[in-house]
């Protein structure tokens, strides 16, 4: 029997199909049959800054201040201690699925600034988390800011989140640093157990009628795996961070090749909310297939062995791939004669 174990955050999980963050996640039902389809573990959908935020200010100014000048409103006023904001409701449903679940919750959290998040760290681990995911989602727009102020954005979040907690912590990042490999590095001293590449910012899109920017949400296709293939082979060896891969996942192909070049894990997103938990059970039965063709027990066994140190050309992983590319392409018959 084939052995399709790994090991994610020093966690063992029964398979390395991890449905990531996404709505899916927000229903205690849908999470159940995600864990019957063979799920290895589960990210629960984001817990964003900005909508905690947007819930303070919201309190503040319609139930702590609407009395002011008016004492006879009290009466009117609902009791703020029955408001449950969107950190109640994901705590609570956090330990929902930790009472229903056997597999491993990872909670996640999006933000942007220092503040705040040490105290929702410490709920969140409080609450029963297996592990947190964090979520650094900043578009490098300024004039001024430096690659590195940029870096030092992300450490001084991880370093203070690692301060409040004891759970393991994932960094989930964009393609967009210009050293990857040494930022990846930076983040292991700072107290990482893992990094997910790579986050899918989604870009804002323009209507051509009526010329007002848009927000358009694109699935992810097949094709954006190559870029997590590149990365994690290079990073594959030189680091002891768990390792996974997140976008463009749809069938077991995406799958084995990811596995091969070193991700521990495999993000699912786009396929389950397109094809529905079936689609993890499908890819789970093709990728023992595939592996009881060519004769392997195990996902140890071979993951990592396409690596880049363990690429007998190492270069297929850098430069020269670009320029062989480049080379091979031949246009259709016809179509510049």
């Amino acid at each position: 029997m084939i052995d399709l174990s790994t090991d994610y955050l020093g966690l063992k999980l029964k398979n390395p199909l991890v449905p990531s963050a996404s709505p899916l996640t927000r229903d205690l039902d849908t999470a159940l049959r995600l864990e019957d389809a063979g799920a290895g573990a589960l990210v629960m959908y984001s817990l964003f800054e900005e909508e905690l935020r947007t819930e303070e200010a919201m309190l503040d100014r319609f139930l702590l201040h609407a009395d002011l000048g008016h004492g006879e409103a009290d009466g009117f006023l609902p009791d703020h201690g029955d408001f449950r904001s969107s950190l109640d409701h994901y705590l609570a449903h956090l330990q929902q699925l930790k009472r229903r679940l056997d597999i491993p919750v990872v909670a996640s959290l999006n933000g942007v600034s220092l503040s705040g998040w040490v105290e929702l760290g410490r709920e969140l681990q409080q609450a029963g988390a297996d592990a947190l995911e964090l979520n650094v989602y900043h578009v490098a727009a300024e004039m001024l800011e430096s690659g590195a102020a940029v870096e030092a954005r992300y450490l001084g979040l991880l370093r203070e989140l690692r301060s409040a907690v004891s759970l393991p912590i994932v960094m989930k990042l964009s393609p967009f640093f210009s050293s990857l490999p040494n930022f990846v590095r930076q983040l292991e001293h700072a107290g990482a157990q893992g990094v997910a590449l790579f986050n899918r910012f989604y870009q804002p899109d323009i209507d051509l009628d009526t010329l007002c920017v848009v927000d358009r949400l694109h699935l992810s296709l097949p094709e954006e795996a190559l870029l997590r293939i590149r990365w994690l082979s290079i990073l594959h060896g030189r680091t002891r961070l768990t390792l996974a891969a997140t976008g463009g996942v749809h069938g077991h192909e995406e799958a084995m090749k990811l596995l091969l070049v070193g991700a521990d894990v495999v993000h699912l997103a786009s396929c389950l909310l397109e094809h529905g938990p079936a689609r993890l059970t499908q890819i789970l039965r093709d990728m023992e297939h595939w592996m009881s063709e060519r004769d392997y027990v195990s996902v140890a066994q071979l993951k990592g062995s396409m690596s880049q140190k363990n690429l007998s050309d190492p270069a297929a992983m850098a430069r020269s791939s670009y320029l062989r590319v480049l080379d091979s392409f031949t246009p259709r018959p016809g179509v510049w004669s």
